[in-house]
């Protein structure tokens, strides 16, 4: 899809020269998953803790089990 976007050099420039994506539409599609991965991420950490009831996983195997 074509979009037309104003967007602010020096802003576009920093990002260039962080990322070293010099195309402006893979830097822009670089920024849409990285603040969809970021919102991801915030939500995924504001969900923890909200099963009170839900039992904790063992975390080690049983004695005289091998480790292979």
């Amino acid at each position: 899809m074509r979009t037309t976007l104003n967007i602010d050099d020096t802003l576009l420039e920093k990002a260039r020269k962080l990322t070293g994506i010099q195309e402006k539409t893979a830097l822009i599609h670089a920024a849409i998953e990285a603040m969809i991965a970021l919102e991801s991420a915030r939500r995924l950490a504001a969900l923890g803790g909200s099963q009170p009831k839900l039992r904790a996983a063992p975390r080690r195997r049983p004695s005289g089990g091998d480790a292979a």
